[in-house]
């Protein structure tokens, strides 16, 4: 079961290495299905799958959806990330919302 989940861990860091030039939205959904996988305290197989399924899903929508929702999901995956909790939290927030470019 350990090997297992350094397996699936190793697998994850392959994913989040890719170069940066490949595609920014799929380096974003990464972040946010990680950032949610973490919220919902997820470990071993569970998060595997939840992980397999977020990163799966089609990214079509994202990138023709609401860009200000997107940079919402992306700053917010960023800020839980960072572990970022109460006014730091809300200062990252206004700053990556600000500054972010659809």
């Amino acid at each position: 079961m350990q090997r297992e989940l350094i397996a699936g861990l190793a697998g994850l860091l392959l994913i989040a290495a890719l170069p940066a030039h490949s595609d920014n939205s799929q380096q974003t959904k990464m972040t946010t299905c990680n950032a949610d996988a973490t919220s919902k305290g997820l470990k071993g197989d569970p998060r595997k799958a939840f992980m397999k399924t977020c990163l799966s899903s089609s990214s079509a929508p994202a990138a023709t959806g609401n860009s200000q929702q997107q940079k919402m999901k992306a700053c917010n995956a960023d800020a839980t990330g960072k572990g970022l909790k109460g006014d730091p939290r809300k200062a990252f927030m206004k700053t990556c919302l600000s500054s972010s470019s659809g």
